[in-house]
């Protein structure tokens, strides 16, 4: 029994009980006793544990865990604690340095970001380690998208990035005008510099926000003080 501690509890009572969702939990358990799967079977939900529904404020679409120990921690894009930071997130702290000053932190840990209503989804909620979207068809998309339509739903504005084609077929989810679509290239260092440098996803997500009568989101993440520097 998946249990959120919030009002997502009571939203998705139903697709817990569907036979898709019973597929999924069928395939993890096998999954999770054969190979070793990120993240940690409790933190799969962690977006939605650390986001309630009525205090999301913006909702940022990842493609799939990272793929490598330690990694994976159930926000997408985030890493541990401890774990290098890896180069997608690097480029995201460029554009927010370029975008708001921010300064480039020396962790990957966006906590911060979740408490303050930034949903961190992934499309997909596990993968088996160093194979990157080994888990895509085991039908993890049909249970985003529903977190995604119950988002579409709500009155009180969200802003939605979507980085990427991947995330980007998720837009077509969006269809109330109260929320605010924002779109641009993947951060990875193979797509960046075609359309996510300089897209200003930050301050525009800041400015709506304000604008509807909400607090803007502190962008910025606090050095922790570990013993290496960021990849470059």
């Amino acid at each position: 029994m998946v249990n959120l501690g919030n009002s997502w509890d009571e939203i998705l009572k139903d697709e817990f009980e569907k036979d898709y969702y019973k597929k999924i939990r069928k395939f993890l358990v096998y999954e999770y006793n054969h190979y070793k799967i990120y993240p940690d079977m409790y933190d799969i939900f962690n977006a939605l544990k650390m986001c309630d529904y009525n205090d999301i404020k913006v909702v940022i679409i990842g493609q799939d865990p990272y793929h490598e120990e330690g990694q994976a921690h159930g926000l997408c894009f985030s890493v541990k604690k401890g774990i290098k930071t890896p180069p997608s997130l690097v480029n995201i702290y460029k554009e927010l340095q370029d975008d708001l000053g921010c300064y480039i932190p020396d962790n990957g840990f966006l906590e911060k970001w979740a408490k303050q209503g930034v949903l961190l989804l992934n499309n997909v909620l596990t993968v088996r380690q160093g194979l990157a979207n080994s888990h895509k068809t085991c039908g993890w998309e049909t249970f985003t998208d529903r977190v995604i339509e119950e988002l579409n739903k709500r009155e009180k504005p969200i802003v939605f990035m979507f980085w990427g084609a991947n995330a980007k077929k998720k837009e077509l989810l969006v269809t109330n005008p109260n929320h605010y679509i924002l779109k641009a290239a993947h951060p990875s260092p193979l797509s960046a510099f075609n359309g996510f440098f300089g897209c200003k996803h930050f301050s525009k997500a800041n400015e709506f926000l304000k604008k509807n009568g909400m607090e803007p989101i502190d962008w910025q993440i606090e050095n922790i003080g570990i013993d290496y520097k960021v990849q470059k």
